[in-house]
């Protein structure tokens, strides 16, 4: 498919204008994160309780924080959650510091939320129950006792109505007992339902806990992975090509991992494991990128060996900017998409590749060209007459 002729843009003539646009948001990142202390790690690196809270009504987010603090615990994030209109659902952050563990941060939690939206105590909170739970509070119900449900029935019952309370569109919170009609749950259970149970008003939705020690390592391990990505491209493309052009490669890249890095501080999103898979998929795609450029720099240059090398690169990236265009194009649209439409989950997964596409396409052009270009310059005034270093 060929979107345009061959195009004669002289990009590596404005290689000063683009590598300063690059040492601009190189700076702005970095500052960003020097400003906020480091980057905004996720749960999988830092360790900590996430928790998932879905409420009937708007949560009052700043009495909850207020409740926890109280509490003893530390409130990194506190957010909404939001993956439809009206959800009503938060992500809880905690930090588990000094002398709190993972299994009582996460029950300090839950009794502060019992104590900011009081229950029943004499009844099962529906929304929070199990379906275990359930069928032991309905087994002990006087009507269905003496009814002709068995041990069995019951426990079918029970489970039908935790699958429609965590499906749509109720999402793991009932707020009225007829949203089980018409479900295939007997009636003697659903008649025993309000006398066993209440609606309550908040619901657990999921709960994360990883422990600091997991935390590090997996820091050390991604820091790992993504280098040991960086260095493997390096060896196989000055096997494939010069030294000089892994080197042009590799920086490319590590500019594009660290523009995209500096993009989640700057907007102040969270790194997290799945950040790591993006980042390490974008240096797949930059390189890739780049060595399509660089081979057709190789092909050219076999055919045209009095051309100057700017003119080279020029052309060759002229020539193979259509095809940069139709990949990085359809590319974009589908990470945007994600973006837009694959909720919070991936979101900071979909971040990261919506901006690396668009750095590391730019990249290719504008930092890896003019790297051999000022090799080259470089090494030609060393060798000219009056170029040697003093």
């Amino acid at each position: 498919m060929q979107l345009f002729g061959e195009t004669n843009i002289d990009f590596l003539g404005r290689r000063k204008i683009f590598v300063g646009l690059s040492l601009l948001l190189l700076v702005a990142g970095a500052a960003s994160i020097a400003i906020k202390g480091g980057l905004k790690l996720g749960i999988d690196f830092k360790g900590g309780t996430l928790v998932y809270v879905k409420f009937k009504q708007e949560p009052a987010v700043d009495r909850i924080r207020e409740a926890l603090t109280g509490q003893g615990l530390n409130v990194a994030t506190l957010q909404p959650f939001d993956e439809g209109p009206d959800s009503h659902e938060l992500k809880i952050d905690l930090d588990l510091a000094g002398e709190i563990v993972e299994t009582s941060g996460k029950q300090q939690l839950i009794e502060t939320l019992r104590g900011l939206y009081p229950g029943q105590p004499d009844k099962l909170d529906l929304n929070n129950a199990g379906d275990e739970a359930l069928a032991d509070r309905l087994r002990r119900n006087q009507t269905l006792s003496s009814s002709d449900l068995g041990y069995d029935e019951i426990t079918a019952a029970a489970t039908r109505v935790i699958e429609v309370r965590d499906s749509a569109p109720n999402l793991g919170l009932l707020t009225d007992y007829a949203k089980l009609n018409g479900a295939g749950i007997p009636q003697g259970v659903l008649d025993a339902l309000p006398d066993e149970t209440y609606l309550g008003d908040f619901s657990i939705r999921g709960i994360e806990v990883v422990g600091p020690r997991v935390g590090k390592e997996l820091q050390g391990q991604a820091i790992k992975a993504t280098l040991a990505a960086l260095g493997g491209m390096l060896v196989y493309i000055a096997f494939r090509f010069e030294w000089i052009y892994g080197v042009a490669a590799v920086a490319a890249v590590l500019h594009d991992v660290l523009v995209t890095l500096g993009f989640f501080s700057l907007f102040d999103r969270e790194i997290e494991l799945t950040v790591v898979a993006a980042l390490l998929t974008l240096v797949g795609y930059s390189m890739n990128d780049t060595i399509v450029i660089f081979d057709r720099v190789r092909e050219n240059k076999k055919l045209t060996r009095r051309m100057g090398l700017e003119e080279l690169l020029n052309r060759s990236v002229n020539q193979t900017l259509a095809r940069t265009v139709l990949t990085s194009g359809l590319t974009f649209i589908a990470v945007l998409c994600l973006f837009i439409l694959g909720g919070e989950v991936l979101r900071s997964f979909s971040f990261a590749l919506v901006v690396g596409v668009l750095v590391g396409s730019y990249s290719s052009i504008f930092v890896a060209s003019p790297i051999l270009l000022w090799w080259q310059n470089a090494r030609s005034a060393g060798a000219a007459p009056g170029g040697r270093k003093r």
